[in-house]
Parts: structure tokens; sequence; C-alpha cells
């Protein structure tokens, strides 16, 4: 294709806005890309790289066969992902999941787009809505929109913003802890892409020391509020002390769960908790401390962190910290291809259309790439099947499967992929001899059959 195409302009150089420029450009349809870093920063980000993690770096499982963010890992790489091959090639050990280099990675989806004959990259903000003649337009800011966008695209759509704050986890330089308590093991010693089974850093607590570190961690002085930031947290990125808010036992039975894990130093001594820490760099020199965003300030942080065992002198390379989170009511306001209603030129992606996660939001500026360069090119558009995860995500966040009210749901929050959000299957699978399944063998052939039918039917779909 040729570069007299009208451009499609995509705002925002997040996993999405890449994502999604990648896609178009192989689609032959050229673009600009519009990132306002370094001309504006964020309170989140540290570099001016395209899709930069700000949060943790890993990517979740990897296992595509029995979980459902394995799969759309899955989906992905079969559709020519830019993140996806980014992520393979600066992984990092980190048991069953996929976890990146942060720098690295964003360095090569940076490289990738640069190099990118097809796309043009202006850094300069946005702040009001795209000019009328861009009449292919993605809106990938994601949850860190900045306020003059923000306030045109709630014109735009008549929906007061929603948000919620994530927040951000701490990461140790690995010289700095305590190896004669803590130890490396993964999870019942399970190996993942690039990992060996013993791929996490675990510090145990007694029940003593836990209650001691309940304690310090419910009396830390907090980052204040102002009185329009009391929103709603998304429970899939919860800061540690609010979880420890919900009640003394809510952190083992979360991330500090003891189970799958046997300490080295005790042997016949079972933790009564444990905290893990992932590798965060592809050096192995960082990692980051897992379930452990939060929004103590930076002095609490150091102090009652250094309660833990093994990390007394713990140097931290980066403290925990909060950003603001932005999405709207998409249900309500976008049609079932991601295009505003009020706008049909304006197509949004990524986590501002209610998706949550890395992959997710990179799930979706694949499609919405796809499909603005199919319009582009004057061919037609359509869904991939409700039966995969790309499809079964894009109908979460269009309301296919929201509970309506008069002419909107009743709610809609942010939500990561999962096996909830895809039809049930017109069978219960079955033993090879026909016998009916019970337990946790049935649960482990129901996701089989689910993920089974999901790549027979994405390859159907792409055949098309």
């Amino acid at each position: 294709m040729s570069k007299d195409l009208t451009p499609i302009h995509i705002i925002g150089g997040g996993l999405a806005g890449s994502e999604a420029a990648w896609q178009a450009a192989r689609a032959g349809v050229p673009v600009v890309l519009h990132e306002m870093r370094p001309t504006r920063g964020t309170d989140a980000h540290q570099s001016d790289h395209f899709a930069e993690l700000v949060c943790s770096n890993s990517f979740r499982s990897d296992e595509p066969t029995t979980n459902a963010v394995g799969l759309l890992h899955q989906e992905m790489r079969r559709m020519g992902s830019l993140i996806m091959a980014c992520a393979d090639k600066h992984q990092v050990p980190a048991g069953g999941a996929l976890a990146v280099d942060r720098d690295g990675f964003a360095a090569a989806v940076t490289a990738a787009l640069e190099a990118e004959d097809l796309i043009q990259i202006a850094r300069e903000e946005i702040q009001e809505t795209p000019p009328s003649d861009w009449n292919n337009v993605i809106i990938a800011t994601g949850p860190l929109t900045s306020e003059k966008l923000g306030q045109a695209i709630g014109a735009l759509t008549g929906e007061a913003e929603l948000s919620f704050f994530d927040a951000i986890a701490p990461i140790i330089h690995r010289d700095t802890i305590n190896m004669d308590k803590a130890w490396f093991q993964s999870r019942y010693d399970k190996a993942g892409p690039g990992g060996t089974g013993a791929d996490y850093i675990n510090c145990p607590l007694s029940k003593d020391e836990y209650e001691a570190f309940i304690d310090a961690l419910l009396a830390g002085e907090k980052t204040s509020f102002k009185e329009w930031e009391h929103v709603p947290y998304f429970d899939g990125c919860l800061p540690i002390e609010v979880m420890a808010e919900r009640g003394r036992e809510t952190l083992r039975h979360g991330p500090l769960k003891p189970v799958g894990l046997t300490n080295p130093h005790t042997p016949g001594v079972k933790p009564y908790a444990v905290i893990q820490l992932r590798q965060d760099n592809a050096l192995g020199t960082l990692y980051n401390m897992v379930g452990f965003q939060t929004k103590l300030k930076h002095g609490e942080q150091v102090r009652v962190f250094r309660t833990i065992p093994g990390l007394e002198n713990a140097d931290f390379a980066r403290l925990g910290g909060l950003h603001r989170n932005t999405f709207l009511n998409s249900p309500k306001v976008l049609d079932p291809f991601l295009r505003l209603k009020a706008e049909p030129r304006l197509r949004f992606a990524g986590q501002i259309t209610g998706c949550e996660g890395y992959v997710e939001s990179a799930a979706i500026g694949l499609l919405t790439g796809r499909w603005a360069a199919a319009e582009s090119l004057g061919q037609p558009i359509s869904h991939p099947p409700a039966t995969t995860a790309l499809g079964a995500l894009v109908n979460h966040i269009t309301g296919g499967h929201i509970e309506t009210v008069d002419a909107g749901p009743k709610s809609f929050q942010p939500m990561n992929v999962n096996f909830g959000l895809f039809p049930p299957l017109e069978a219960a699978p079955k033993s090879p001899d026909g016998k009916r399944l019970r337990g946790p063998e049935k649960a482990v052939a129901k996701k089989r059959a689910v993920t089974d039918r999901a790549r027979a039917d994405l390859e159907a779909w792409l055949a098309k």
C-alpha cells in the first residue's frame, strides 16, 4: 500500500497505541502516532519510551490451555502482535508467568515503531477533540489521559468520567536481600517460560511476625486524598494496606498465601505467610514485591517493609506510588467496534475502554488497529468469535455480558480476561471412556475444551 492513503491518527503511545500503530502499518496504512511524553510527563512514567510498563513487569500466566490470559497471549502471537514479540524477546524467569525486563521491552517496542516507514511519530500533547479532518482516529491515552483531553472526551460522551487508582509496587536491589532468611522457589516448583522452578525470592513470616506486619501496615501513614479522589479501587490491583483493612487474614489468602512453598532454612516448619519477590530486569539485579501495590508514604514504605524477614537492609530502587486511572462507560458510549457513538470517526483502545491489564490493553489495540486499517482500505470489519479470548474481551467492553437497565448497564468496571467472559460449552467434557468428570479433573478438562474451541474458531475467523 501507499503513503498516499489518509493516515490513521493514534493518540497515546502506551501498549494499546503502540500495538494499534503496528497493526495498521503492517496492513499497509500510514499512521501518525501522537505521544505527549517527553513534552509532557505523567505521575507514573519515567522515560519517553513507547509501551513503558509503570506497574508490574509481568504479563501474567503464559499457559494457553488452562489459563485465559495465556490463551490471549497465544492469540495475539498468532496475529503478529508487536507487544508479544518484544515481550518474548525480553522475558525474565517468573515461574509459569511471562515477565519481562521492562527497560529492554520498552526500548524494543520503541525501536520497532521508529523503524517502520509507515509510522510517523509526533511528540506532542493533544489537548482537544481531534481536528475534523482526522477522519480515522484511535484514542489510546489509557489510565493517564491528560486533563484537557479527558475533559474534551467527557464533553463528547456526555458521561462523567469514572476513575480509580492503580498503585505501583516497590522494586528492591537483589544484593540487599538477606538470603540467609529468604530462598528461591516458585510455587509448587513450577517452571515457566525461561524459568527453572525457582524463580521467586520468598520471605517467610511466622504468625507473630505476620501479626506485627499487619499492625505496622495498618498504622503506617498513607498518602492523603483530595475530596474528588475518593473513588472505588479495582479489585485486581488493590493497595496492600487496603487489602489488610478488609480483614487481618485477607493477605494470607491473597498475595501472601504460603501454599506450594517450603522454607529450606527451617525444614518441617511451614511459614504462616510468605512474601514473594519477582525478577524485574534481565540482569537479575532488581526484584519487585509481588502484590505490594501501595499508597503508603515513601518513608513509611521503607520502615514497614524492612520489618519483613530478609528485607531488613533492603535498598529500594523504586518505591511504590499512585496514579489515576480513567475509563469510559463503554457499553453505553461505544459501538461494537469501539467507535464513539456520538462521533464514529473516533475509536478508543486500551484501558480507557474498560479493560484491565497490560495484555488486555494491547489486545484491544491490536483489534482497533486492524479495524481502522480495514476501514481505510474499504474492507469489511468483523469481530473475532466470542469463543476466543479476543472476542470475549471485546464483548465485555461493549456490554455483551452485563445486565442492562433501561438504556444502559447497571454498572461497568474494568475487567481482566477470564473464563467467566467466554460462552459456555455446548456439552460438558467427558473422560476418554465417556464417563462424567468430577472435581479438579472436570475443571481442567473444561478449560482445555474452552481453549481448544477458541483456537479452532480463531483459525476459522482468520481464514475468512
